[in-house]
């Protein structure tokens, strides 16, 4: 059961991912600060276990040189299903580098709490989880201010034994809006 938060988590992130920044997030613009994030919403119908998924991950970054930003980066997930149910809360730092404006290089630490519930047994676990993402990706402009992103990171502490999340893999598709 524990391995069904990811999943949901996954689902989520795929349904709406878009970030919005006050400057574009490669540090052009008169503001070094970026505001952002992504939201997703995901459900399961008619399976016999229907349920529903809430996730929201803000980001807040500074322009550190013209190709690193580093920043703070939250989460928030939340499922509830007919036989489970789950609220993961994390936070920590970020950097990203960018590599000739179309390519960038990402570390993210993030420290997950998290408690889970299946409902037929009344079992409810609750812990938390340290990670330690890398990775990369591919951004392109699509227009002004506006860029797609296409990315995955990998988590080099998870432990499929005794972590809480179902893959240490992370794929990423997004938009980025710069104001």
């Amino acid at each position: 059961m524990r391995k069904i938060l990811l999943f949901s988590v996954l689902i989520s992130s795929f349904t709406l991912n878009a970030q919005i920044g006050t400057a574009t997030s490669i540090g052009s613009g008169n503001s070094k600060w970026t505001f952002g994030g992504s939201a997703g919403i995901g459900g399961t119908f008619g399976s016999g276990n229907s349920g529903t998924s809430i996730s929201i991950s803000p980001r807040v970054g500074y322009q550190l040189t013209d190709d690193l930003k580093g920043g703070v980066a939250g989460n928030f997930g939340w499922t509830n299903s007919k036989y489970y149910s789950s609220s993961t809360v994390g936070f920590g730092p970020f950097v990203n580098y960018y590599i000739a404006r179309n390519f960038y290089l990402s570390g993210m630490f993030q420290e997950y709490f998290f408690n889970q519930k299946e409902k037929l047994t009344q079992f409810k676990y609750s812990g938390n989880e340290a990670a330690l993402y890398f990775g990369g990706g591919y951004m392109q402009r699509i227009g002004s201010n506006t860029y797609m992103q296409i990315g995955a990171m990998y988590n080099v502490l998870y432990n499929k034994d005794e972590s809480v999340f179902g893959s240490g893999f992370i794929p990423s598709v997004g938009v980025v809006f710069g104001l």
